[in-house]
């Protein structure tokens, strides 16, 4: 059957080559989005939701599905504070509202955002992230899920920060 241009999900205009889903023919321009895609036809779930069950095959969905249970809003409107559980929610609120258009050069990545699923706390590293959790939310989840060798290396700049400061007080007094 002929392809629309409406069928295309993901993609640059200048991309022609197209990868279609066997199964629901759903068109992609690249080969990445489309295996993203095709999670969605596993009957499996490999990752549940502890609120209300429902299943996911990737666990950045789930992380986005968990938000509308804990009410984490972690990406704000710097011009009226409105917030919202997605990205693409703010930028399209910040076109459609207040006509400011996000412009990222061709295949430019957007700055990766840490966020805190605790609170909604959004950090520029991962290292950054690991330490708030670490102050504010000691009994958090993430902490037992990140891998103790990340755990190890924070844990030591952490330190050797406070020694640092440790230092530096040490030195004012004299």
């Amino acid at each position: 059957r002929p392809l629309s241009l409406s069928q295309f999900t993901t993609g640059t205009c200048g991309d022609s080559a197209v990868h279609s889903c066997d199964l629901c023919g759903k068109c992609f321009r690249l080969q990445r989005m489309l295996n993203r895609h095709l999670k969605c036809h596993n009957q499996v779930k490999r990752h549940l939701c502890t609120f209300c069950g429902k299943g996911f095959n990737d666990t950045f969905d789930l992380k986005r599905h968990v938000r509308t249970h804990t009410g984490i809003r972690p990406y704000k409107c710097d011009v009226c504070n409105k917030a919202f559980t997605q990205r693409c929610s703010l930028e399209s609120h910040l076109k459609k509202i207040h006509g400011v258009q996000q412009q990222y050069a061709y295949k430019q990545r957007r700055d990766k955002l840490y966020v805190c699923e605790d609170c909604g706390y959004t950090g520029p590293t991962q290292e950054d992230l690991y330490l708030h959790v670490n102050s504010a939310h000691p009994g958090s989840a993430f902490l037992k899920k990140t891998s103790k060798k990340l755990a190890a290396l924070l844990q030591n700049k952490l330190t050797s920060a406070l020694q640092g400061n440790a230092n530096l007080s040490e030195e004012e007094e004299k």
